[in-house]
C-alpha cells in the first residue's frame, strides 16, 4: 500500500533537497526555493454547492503557499511538484474526489459502492509541472449521494512538495523584478539636463577621469560575470542530473487468451504529466535510467469490476513489487504501491499487468492508472586515483 501522506511527506521533504541541489548552487537565498504542505480534515463532508475540500489541520506549510480554509495550493515557484491525497469513504455513500489543476481535472478517486456499512480509505499520487500562479485543489462530487469521511483520526489528507524547481525561470523572474526596482530608484539627476555649473569636462574636475575609468572597468567586470553565468547555465544543461516522470492511462486493460501472444508486455500510457530528462518512453511504458542513484516510484491502479487485479513493478526482467486484488465482485476499487530503488544507467523500470483472461485493470479519462518516479539522490562519483594520491 502507498504510505499515508502524513508519514510519507516528512521522508520526502528530507530527500528532495539533494535532487535539486545543483540548481540551488548559485542562489543567494535557498529558502526562497522551498515549498511544501501537508494538511488534514477532521470532519466528514457531503456533496453540495461548495465542492472544494477544505482543511482544518496543518502539519506543514513551508512557504505559506497552501490556504487551508480555502483548500487551495497556489504555485509560487515554477517547477515539478509531487502531490498525494488520501480520502475516507463514508458508509452508505459513494466517493468521488478529483485532483484539480486550475479548472482542469487531473486524477480521481472513485468508489461507487454505497450499500455497505464499511469505511474505506483510498489514495492517489501524481507529479505535475506547475507555472507561477497555478492552483491545485481537491473537488468533491456535488451530488449529496457522495461524501468523504474523516474525524480526529485524519482519514482525509492532502500533501504536496516541490521536487525540482525551474531555477532558471525563477532566477530570471527575480532578476527582472530586481532590475525594475533599481531602475525606479535611479537618481533623478540622470534623467534631468545638467546645470551650467555641471557642464564641465573631465579635465576641469580632479579625479573625474579616474572615476570614468573605474566605471568602465566595473562595466567590463559585469559583462565578464554575465558571460560566466551563461557558460555555467549551458554546462548545467549539458550535465543535468534531474530525472522525473509521471504518466497516466485513460483506458482499461483487459486480460485475454494468451495463446500466440507475447508474454510480459509493459503497461503503456497515453498521458504525460511530467517527463524531465525524457527518460520515460510513454508509448512503450518503460523508464530507462540515465543517472545512477536512488529513485522513488509509486503507481496507482483501478480495479475492473468482475476482474482480478494483478499488477507488478518490474526492474529489468525481475519482479520487484506486486499489487493484487483477488475479489471478482462487481465493485470498483483503487490500489496503490510505492518504494525506492537503487538504479544504474541502463536499468529499466516498468509495470506489468497480468494478461490472462479473468484479469484486468480499470481506468478512464479520470486516469485511475498512474505511474510516477523521480531521482532522489544521484550517486556521488568515487574520487579518482590521482586525486586520492594528491591528497595523500
Amino acid at each position: 500500500m502507498l504510505l499515508p501522506a502524513t508519514l510519507m511527506l516528512p521522508l520526502l521533504l528530507g530527500l528532495s533537497w539533494a535532487g535539486g541541489a545543483r540548481g540551488f548552487a548559485r542562489l543567494n537565498h535557498d529558502a526562497e526555493l522551498r515549498s511544501a504542505f501537508s494538511v488534514a480534515r477532521t470532519n466528514s463532508m457531503e456533496g453540495g454547492p461548495k465542492m472544494t475540500v477544505t482543511f482544518d489541520a496543518v502539519y506543514v506549510n513551508i512557504g505559506g503557499d497552501f490556504e487551508a480554509k480555502a483548500g487551495l495550493f497556489r504555485c509560487r515557484i515554477p517547477g515539478a511538484y509531487f502531490f498525494s491525497f488520501t480520502v475516507g469513504k463514508f458508509p452508505h455513500k459513494d466517493l468521488s474526489v478529483m485532483l484539480m489543476k486550475n479548472r482542469n481535472e487531473v486524477q480521481a478517486i472513485v468508489y461507487e459502492e454505497n450499500s455497505g456499512e464499511e469505511r474505506k480509505v483510498q489514495s492517489q499520487s501524481v507529479m505535475l509541472q506547475l507555472d507561477f500562479g497555478d492552483t491545485i485543489w481537491l473537488r468533491l462530487h456535488g451530488d449529496p449521494r457522495y461524501a468523504l469521511y474523516s474525524n480526529t483520526g485524519h482519514y482525509t489528507t492532502f500533501s504536496g512538495y516541490l521536487v525540482y524547481p525551474d531555477t532558471y525561470d525563477y532566477q530570471s523572474q527575480q532578476h527582472r523584478q530586481h532590475s525594475a526596482y533599481n531602475s525606479q530608484q535611479a537618481p533623478l539627476q540622470e534623467h534631468t539636463a545638467p546645470s551650467k555649473d555641471e557642464m564641465t569636462t573631465e579635465h576641469d574636475v580632479p579625479g573625474l577621469a579616474d572615476r570614468k575609468t573605474q566605471r568602465e572597468e566595473e562595466e567590463r567586470v559585469k559583462e565578464d560575470d554575465e558571460e560566466e553565468e551563461e557558460e555555467e547555465e549551458e554546462d548545467d544543461e549539458e550535465d543535468d542530473q534531474r530525472s522525473a516522470f509521471s504518466v497516466g492511462r485513460t483506458q482499461s486493460i483487459m486480460g485475454v487468451d494468451q495463446r500466440g501472444m507475447p508474454q510480459h508486455q509493459p503497461v503503456s500510457f497515453d498521458a504525460a504529466f511530467v517527463n524531465i530528462g525524457e527518460d520515460f518512453n510513454v508509448t512503450l511504458g518503460v523508464f530507462t535510467c540515465r543517472v545512477a542513484g536512488a529513485y522513488y516510484f509509486s503507481f496507482n491502479v483501478g480495479k475492473l469490476p468482475h476482474k482480478t487485479l494483478s499488477v507488478k513493478l518490474m526492474k529489468n526482467q525481475l519482479e520487484v513489487q506486486a499489487m493484487i486484488y483477488d475479489d471478482s465482485q462487481g465493485e470498483k476499487a483503487l490500489q496503490s504501491q510505492s518504494l525506492m530503488l537503487a538504479l544504474k544507467p541502463g536499468d529499466t523500470i516498468w509495470l506489468y499487468s497480468h494478461q490472462k483472461e479473468g484479469f484486468g485493470a480499470y481506468s478512464n479519462h479520470a486516469k485511475y492508472i498512474t505511474f510516477t518516479g523521480f531521482l532522489v539522490y544521484p550517486d556521488i562519483p568515487a574520487p579518482s586515483a590521482a586525486h586520492s594520491q594528491s591528497k595523500a
